[in-house]
């Protein structure tokens, strides 16, 4: 009897042990995930935590999650999260800052609520957070540089109020900071930019600062891209320390209350007035605003003396002096310009282009034929140059960019992408400042519709300027012609004042861009 019943209770054990399934504890980075998953609400959760099972042994194959195996530690931890674009609708739990080794929290797109909690930058091993484009409140938190390798930080598109923290100089590697589209008030702080060597770019638009632009800004060296103040409620003088910056730096000071004259030096003559509009009290070049007082230089106030016998006769005044230099050098370009045409137009009835060599056509027999060569408007075009006009006889390309100067190469989309202002209008078309991906900043015309008819003309006027070689003419790199588009693509060269310009002679490129009929860019 009693053998039977220990027979029993072994075939129950055994049975119990072969269908019982053996449970493994959850990684403590696991855990801290779930914390997430808790804090979202799952109505709109939908399948993005669908996988996140609490009875898995480790988190790093759901979905969203990645991990990294770590030099001395036998399990690998998560070391990115990226969640972003689900219309997540919950908080940010501050059990994320448990993941120590954590490197990226992408969670941009979503409506995550409430503030950033502090703990979270317990995650000491941060290099980049993204939390753009949700409904995130309140001040940024005072432990936002604790990570000491945190590099981007994106907040904006949020509700996040308060001033700039004194302490964002300890970020000392930061290099993107973001934090347009808020709420932030209060004046822009200094003394913590010259600390941040590394920044290549810095976006403050569209909040609520107020006062004047810290001087300390113009010693960000490494600032590389975009300085960003625009939609604000800044005011007073732009300081002159801005044009310390790189000459690859594009300003965007638009929609403020600054006042009194653009300062001249450095950077600040690669500028457009896309860069300074909106601000009433602004004046200087590049904006079409004098800062001169109209009432100071009328011509009441300027005849207000009478001349008698006793005033000694004044001399010419400088303006005029200017006024007649331009007019004489102008009257020089037009006589040689008239003298130019009639050259080439003779030379044009006599068969163009000279004819010289010789070439044999089977045989012996020999017959002079003109050399391999087109004339424009006087420039001479070898043949080498003609490939883009062959096509026009095989079918003419559609949106073709093409590189005149071949070691400055870059694709059409790396144009049509990058950040341009506006630098001028005119009944040829509209000048833009581009600057590329390489920091290199180029002068585009936009000439409006190609038109069919009009493609070997360009091709022919384009080939012609890029082989004209002057150090007073500027370099044309490349051109883009397509049946709705017209883009004449040269070096971007800073702009001068008149007394420079005159000083001297009149420029020759003044001259060629009669030549050309237009078709120059400036």
């Amino acid at each position: 009897m009693k053998k039977k019943l220990l027979l029993k209770l072994a075939f129950l054990y055994f049975h119990l042990l072969t269908n019982t399934k053996l449970s493994h504890s959850l990684t403590p980075d696991g855990l801290s995930l779930l914390s997430l998953k808790s804090a979202v609400d799952q109505t709109s959760a939908g399948s993005a935590f669908s996988d996140w099972n609490e009875d898995d042994p480790t988190p790093c194959r759901w979905t969203g999650v990645w991990c990294m195996n770590i030099t001395g530690l036998p399990d690998p931890h998560v070391v990115g999260i990226a969640i972003s674009g689900k219309n997540l609708r919950g908080y940010i739990p501050s059990e994320l800052g448990n993941l120590i080794y954590l490197r990226r929290l992408n969670l941009h797109n979503n409506n995550f609520y409430g503030s950033i909690p502090d703990q979270l930058f317990n995650a000491t091993s941060l290099h980049g957070l993204f939390l753009y484009g949700n409904n995130l409140s309140g001040s940024l938190p005072p432990s936002i540089c604790n990570p000491p390798r945190l590099q981007n930080l994106d907040l904006s598109n949020n509700s996040l109020s308060g001033s700039l923290p004194q302490n964002l100089n300890s970020c000392k590697q930061l290099q993107r900071l973001i934090l347009a589209k808020n709420k932030f008030s209060a004046p822009i702080p200094a003394g913590i930019w010259p600390e941040l060597d590394n920044l290549v770019q810095l976006d403050l638009s569209d909040n609520a600062f107020n006062g004047s632009i810290p001087n300390d800004i113009g010693e960000l060296k490494s600032l590389s891209n975009t300085l960003n103040l625009s939609f604000n409620h800044l005011s007073g003088r732009i300081p002159k320390s801005l044009g310390n910056l790189p000459i690859t730096v594009s300003f965007d000071l638009r929609s403020n209350n600054f006042s009194g004259e653009i300062p001249q030096t450095g950077s600040f003559a690669n500028q457009g007035p896309t860069a300074f509009l909106d601000n009433p009290l602004l004046c200087g070049f590049p904006l079409h605003k004098s800062c001169k007082d109209p009432a100071k230089s009328s011509p009441g106030t300027r005849n207000s003396t009478p001349v008698s016998d006793n005033n000694p006769k004044k001399g010419l005044s400088p303006g005029l002096i200017i006024l007649i230099s331009v007019a004489n050098a102008v009257g020089v370009a037009f006589l040689g310009l008239v003298i130019v045409y009639i050259y080439w137009k003779k030379k044009d009835d006599s068969n163009g282009c000279s004819c010289t060599g010789e070439r044999k056509f089977g045989g012996n027999e020999t017959s002079h034929m003109c050399s391999l060569c087109y004339c424009s408007n006087g420039l001479r075009i070898e043949e080498s140059d003609l490939e883009d006009q062959e096509k026009v006889g095989r079918g003419k390309p559609e949106g073709e960019l093409v590189a005149i100067d071949k070691g400055f190469t870059f694709e059409l989309d790396e144009l049509l992408k990058a950040s341009a202002y506006v630098l001028g209008k005119s009944g040829l078309g509209i000048v833009y400042k581009v600057v590329l991906d390489n920091g290199i900043p180029v002068a585009v015309r936009r000439l409006g519709e190609g038109g069919e008819q009009r493609y070997k003309e360009f091709v022919t006027e384009a080939q012609a300027i890029g082989k004209v070689k002057h150090p007073n003419v500027v370099k044309l790199r490349a051109y883009y012609w397509a049946p709705d588009e017209k883009l004449l693509i040269s070096d971007f060269i800073s702009n001068g004042n008149l007394a420079n310009a005159l000083r001297g002679m009149l420029p020759f490129s003044l001259f060629l861009g009669f030549f050309c009929r237009g078709f120059y860019p400036p």
